[in-house]
C-alpha cells in the first residue's frame, strides 16, 4: 500500500511511476477524486454530529413550547447525519480496494520493459556443460534409477503433482539443510510455519486482490493454502511497534506451498518443472526505512542465493526485471536462472525482492525511530533460498553421469551421508 498523502502531492510522479508497471493513470485520478470525496463526507457528517449533539444538550435548558422544534431538527439532521454516513462507509470502502490495488513504485534504476522480454540479464556464472554423451532429461534420470512414482501419484492426486523417492527424496531435503544451515551461520532465524492463513495477511502479502486464481481456497474453513512462507511471515508482527533496536529481522521460514498454476498453460508442466505443491526455504527480512538500508540487504539476500547455486555447482544466470514483469509489490526484483540442459535455457529458480514500505503499511507493521522517536513503516524483502522440486531439475540434469548416475557436490555430500555419488546406473 501507498501513502496517499504522497499520491496527492506527488500526482505527476506517481502517475509516471506507475504507469512502467502498467498502471493507467486515470486510476490515480480516481484514487484522488474518491479520497477528497471522502474527506469532504468526513468533515460533514463530523458537522452534522457536533450539531446534532448541540440540539441534544440543549433539550433540558430549552423552554416546553422550545423542546419540540428542537427535537424535531435533531431527529432531522440525525437522518441526514445517518444518510451522509451510509454513503461514507460505501466510500471507505471503494477507496480501500482502489489503494490496495495500488502497486509499489518501481526503483528508477529497473528496466522498463512491458514483460519478460524487457528483463537484463546481469552475469552469468559458469558456463552450461559440454557432454561428452547424450544426456538425459531430468524424467528419464529418475525412471531410470526408480527415484519417481510420477505416474502413480498423479492417480491418486491428479496432474501436476510429483512422489519421489530413495535417493532423490533424500537429496531434496539436504538441498533444504543445506540452505537452512547458510542462512543460520548469516544470522537468520530459522523457523517453520503453516501452510494456512487467513485472507488478510494475503492483503497484506500482495496476493490480493491481484492473484485470486492462483490461490487454494477451503470454503468451509474460510482458510486459504500458501503460496510461500513470506506470506505467513510478513503477518507474523502485524499490528506491531517493533523498537529500532529489534531490526533488522531475519527469518529463514520452511512450508510445504500450494500454488494452483491456474495461468500457467501452454508453459512446461511436465515432470517437476511447475507443480501445484511443493516445499521451500524462503529469506524474510524486515528492517528499518531506509532505501540505503533496505538495497543493503536486497544485494545480501541476492549474495546468498548465488552462493546457494555455486555451492550446488550449478551455472546460472542473474536478470534484473523489468516493471511489467516485476509484480505489484516489487520496487526492484533480481531473479536467478539455473542452466537446464535438457530444455537448452536458463529457468528460475530464485526471486529476490525489495519490497519497502509497501507491505508493511498493508499489515501495520511499523518500528519507533531511535532518532526522533516517530513511528515508521519497515521495509520487508524477500528471496527464495531454495525450491524443491524444481531446484532438482537443473542439479540432477547437470550433474549426470552416462551411466544416469548423478555426482554430489562436495558442499551437498555432508548432508547426504557423505555420498559423493547416487543412482545404481544401468
Amino acid at each position: 500500500m501507498l501513502d496517499i498523502k504522497f499520491i496527492v502531492e506527488n500526482t505527476d510522479y506517481v502517475k509516471e511511476s506507475l504507469g512502467k508497471k502498467g498502471f493507467a493513470p486515470e486510476n490515480v485520478d480516481k484514487l484522488i477524486s474518491t479520497y477528497l470525496e471522502m474527506n469532504k463526507l468526513k468533515t460533514s457528517s463530523q458537522a452534522l454530529a457536533e450539531e446534532k449533539n448541540k440540539l441534544s444538550a440543549s433539550i433540558k435548558s430549552a423552554s416546553a413550547e422550545e423542546r419540540p422544534n428542537i427535537i424535531a431538527k435533531s431527529r432531522e439532521i440525525g437522518e441526514e447525519l445517518k444518510k451522509e454516513q451510509e454513503e461514507l462507509s460505501k466510500i471507505e470502502a471503494d477507496f480501500e480496494l482502489q489503494m490496495l490495488k495500488m502497486p509499489n513504485y518501481p526503483s528508477k534504476d529497473c528496466p522498463v520493459g512491458p514483460d519478460e522480454s524487457g528483463n537484463v540479464v546481469v552475469r552469468k556464472v559458469g558456463e552450461p556443460r559440454k557432454f561428452d554423451f547424450t544426456p538425459r532429461d531430468h524424467i528419464e534420470l529418475m525412471e531410470l534409477n526408480d527415484w519417481s512414482e510420477m505416474e502413480r501419484i498423479a492417480k491418486v492426486s491428479g496432474s501436476r503433482t510429483y512422489a519421489i523417492k530413495n535417493d532423490l527424496a533424500k537429496l531434496e531435503l539436504a538441498m533444504h539443510m543445506m540452505v537452512l544451515d547458510k542462512l543460520r551461520d548469516n544470522g537468520f532465524t530459522v523457523i517453520t510455519v503453516p501452510s494456512i492463513s487467513k485472507e488478510r495477511p494475503l492483503y497484506g502479502q500482495g496476493y490480493l486482490p491481484f492473484s485470486r486464481d492462483e490461490i487454494y481456497y477451503m470454503p468451509a474453513d474460510d482458510l486459504y493454502l500458501s503460496g510461500t512462507a513470506e506470506l505467513i511471515l510478513n503477518s507474523l508482527r502485524a499490528d506491531e511497534i517493533l523498537t529500532e533496536n529489534e531490526l533488522p529481522i531475519l527469518y529463514a521460514g520452511f512450508s510445504p506451498c500450494f500454488r494452483r498454476e491456474a495461468g500457467a498453460a501452454g508453459k512446461d508442466t511436465r515432470g517437476l518443472v511447475r507443480v501445484h505443491q511443493f516445499m521451500k526455504t524462503e529469506q524474510f527480512v524486515i528492517c528499518k526505512n531506509d532505501l540505503n538500508e533496505s538495497e543493503k540487504w536486497h544485494k545480501k539476500l541476492l549474495a546468498i542465493s548465488e552462493e546457494v547455486l555455486q555451492d550446488l555447482e550449478l551455472p546460472y544466470q542473474v536478470l534484473d526485471i523489468c516493471t511489467g514483469d516485476m509484480g505489484a509489490p516489487k520496487y526492484r526484483q533480481y531473479d536467478l536462472e539455473a542452466w537446464v540442459p535438457s530444455q537448452n535455457c536458463y529457468r528460475e529458480t530464485h526471486s529476490c525482492s525489495n519490497i519497502t514500505d509497501w507491505q508493511a503499511r498493508r499489515t501495520n507493521l511499523r518500528y519507533r525511530d531511535n532518532a526522533d522517536g516517530k513511528v515508521k513503516y519497515a521495509h520487508t524483502l524477500n528471496n527464495t533460498g531454495i525450491a524443491t522440486p524444481r531446484a532438482l531439475v537443473p542439479f540432477i540434469e547437470n550433474h549426470q553421469n552416462a551411466d544416469g548416475s548423478v555426482n554430489i557436490p562436495a558442499k551437498l555430500q555432508p548432508y547426504m551421508g557423505g555420498k559423493k555419488v547416487i543412482g545404481k546406473g544401468k
